[in-house]
């Protein structure tokens, strides 16, 4: 007798752990498989459990936060079969893209705040300092293709320097994300850092933009109408938006990584120091 494949779900991951949406409900992505829709509510859960989780992240010393993205990048090649298979043709490119992109943003993480921050010269007897810190809660709008290596474009420098993010997965291949979902619960990644939904991009990007928990919003392979209905959204609560204008590819991934990117969702402060001199 002939067995039948099960029928599989595509979990949303939120906190550590493979949820449903809270409205039941899904969308076909295949004849025996569905992936979940998320809602309003799911999005400001996962919002509350990444902003519980990003001051430990921040806290914890940039080389331990590269050593932690290193491992991302080390199970990523582990699973390369699995993912090679789902990303089609361009499977082997992407995917080596991907881990090159994650090697480089791990030796990123305790050397961007040397180059993004500076010493000013002041008149008076002060030492003057500006340096970069986090801005807490990123929400992330993942492009549909390259549906991998555009998901950790976004979420990889934004994670690096101490911010937790909020994605809102590829919406016609959301596969990877979920696959990369399953790397991130096996990996060293704290709970709540790293919060995957899935769904309709309409729907929900006008409530990533409005939400006044989530402090800037990085977003890529998007169109006009969405762009400016996330610049709108944020107009109200000044939340920072960064929309790539290249296309992420695997020969070019380079663009996507280093200090600049990093910058795109830090903050800057000034300090002053009375000087001895």
């Amino acid at each position: 007798m002939t067995r039948e494949p099960i029928d599989k779900t595509l979990k949303m991951y939120v906190g550590g752990a493979f949820i449903r949406s809270e409205s039941g409900r899904t969308d076909s992505i295949g004849s025996r498989l569905r992936v979940c829709r998320a809602s309003r509510k799911d999005l400001r859960s996962a919002v509350e459990t990444a902003a519980k989780s990003q001051p430990g992240w921040a806290s914890a010393t940039a080389y331990l936060r590269g050593q932690i993205v290193y491992r991302i990048a080390e199970m990523l090649e582990g699973r390369r079969q699995s993912f090679v298979s789902m990303l089609g043709e361009s499977g082997e490119a992407e995917l080596d893209a991907a881990i090159d992109l994650v090697v480089s943003a791990a030796g990123w993480s305790d050397k961007h705040q040397q180059i993004l921050g500076t010493a000013n010269p002041v008149a008076g007897p002060y030492h003057n300092f500006t340096v970069s810190e986090a801005v807490g809660v990123v929400g992330v709008v993942a492009p549909d293709s390259p549906s991998l290596l555009g998901l950790l474009a976004l979420v990889v420098p934004a994670i690096v320097s101490g911010n937790s993010v909020v994605v809102l997965a590829s919406q016609t291949t959301p596969a990877p994300a979920a696959e990369f979902a399953e790397v991130l619960s096996t990996s060293d990644v704290p709970a709540g850092v790293v919060n995957i939904l899935t769904g309709n991009r309409e729907e929900l990007v006008p409530h990533f933009a409005s939400h006044r928990e989530i402090a800037a919003l990085v977003a890529a392979g998007v169109d006009p109408d969405t762009q400016r209905a996330l610049e709108l959204g944020s107009a109200e609560n000044l939340k920072r938006v960064h929309v790539l204008e290249s296309p992420i590819d695997a020969d070019q991934w380079q663009r996507h990584i280093g200090p600049g990117a990093i910058e795109r969702t830090l903050e800057f402060k000034t300090i002053w120091h009375p000087s001895s001199a």
